[in-house]
């Protein structure tokens, strides 16, 4: 992605310096929940009650170099940002509506969101409570290492993907899944859930479809690394990588042919009436 020399996004509140108010889920079986509760690339349907008990944690001290690159990456992320910024304004414009931009938080280690504390260990997520994306930019290095999804474009993917859930949040779609919490089963919200994700990585897609139209700056082989991040979090993929064995009643973000399909659906169509994951439900 030809990033450098672009528009960065004031929309960005870097707490890295901070202590993130002393909240940051520990290992062991708090960290295996809070992941559970938000998963990868979640957060488009956070239940602030269902956060577990944070204990205090220091933050890691980065070397000169870790510093250095951990710099670089936030300058992207905030490009990526002011891309999705121009993006969503001029689509929500031509519809007659009006776009709210989001917050980016970056963070290191733990931080206090709306919805209540996290850590690293949560991946990035979106809080629908205050508006804001949370990402601890070591993410960046674990889809490289953890999840073999190298390349600048699948964080920029990871970035899209947690405006969609703020565009969901905007058109009032994840209000209509959050009331389904108790009104289904847990089978049947985990499929809504689903389709939240599914229409988020759509989202996702959809602006990699228009800024290219716009500025022309994706390059050769950025498509495929976002297409390899969103197959690499597949719901099957990590559960056949954790227990051995894979269980669809579970899923909550899709698998991974699911996420490849809907995210290259709105980056082959860039039409935002091509992407409604609930048409099968009537939500």
């Amino acid at each position: 992605m030809k990033w450098l020399g672009r528009r960065g996004s004031s929309n960005v509140d870097d707490r890295r310096g901070l202590s993130g108010g002393g909240l940051a889920a520990g290992g062991g079986v708090v960290g295996v929940i809070v992941y559970l509760l938000f998963s990868l690339l979640g957060g488009g349907d956070i239940d602030p009650s269902q956060l577990p008990n944070l204990t205090q944690q220091s933050q890691v001290q980065l070397s000169p170099a870790e510093k250095a690159e951990d710099d670089k990456r936030a300058e992207f992320v905030k490009v990526v940002l002011a891309e999705t910024e121009d993006v969503w304004k001029a689509i929500f414009s031509q519809n007659g509506m009006r776009y709210e931009e989001p917050v980016l938080v970056l963070y290191r280690e733990s931080v206090r969101s709306g919805c209540g504390g996290a850590s690293s260990a949560t991946g990035p997520f979106y809080c629908p409570l205050d508006h804001k994306l949370y990402i601890d930019l070591s993410f960046y290095q674990e889809l490289q290492d953890k999840y073999r999804a190298p390349g600048d474009f699948a964080m920029a993917y990871v970035v899209a993907h947690e405006v969609g859930h703020h565009v969901q949040q905007l058109l009032g779609t994840a209000e209509k899944v959050q009331r389904m919490r108790q009104q289904v089963s847990e089978k049947e919200y985990n499929r809504y859930s689903v389709m939240l994700e599914l229409q988020a990585d759509f989202f996702a897609g959809l602006w990699a479809h228009h800024t290219q139209k716009r500025t022309q700056i994706l390059e050769p082989g950025d498509v495929e690394e976002a297409l390899n991040a969103a197959s690499a979090i597949g719901d099957d993929r990590l559960q056949r990588q954790s227990t051995g064995r894979v269980t669809p009643d579970a899923f909550t973000h899709g698998t991974s042919a699911q996420r490849m399909y809907w995210f290259k659906r709105g980056w082959e169509t860039g039409d935002v009436k091509q992407g409604d994951t609930f048409k099968s439900a009537n939500l």
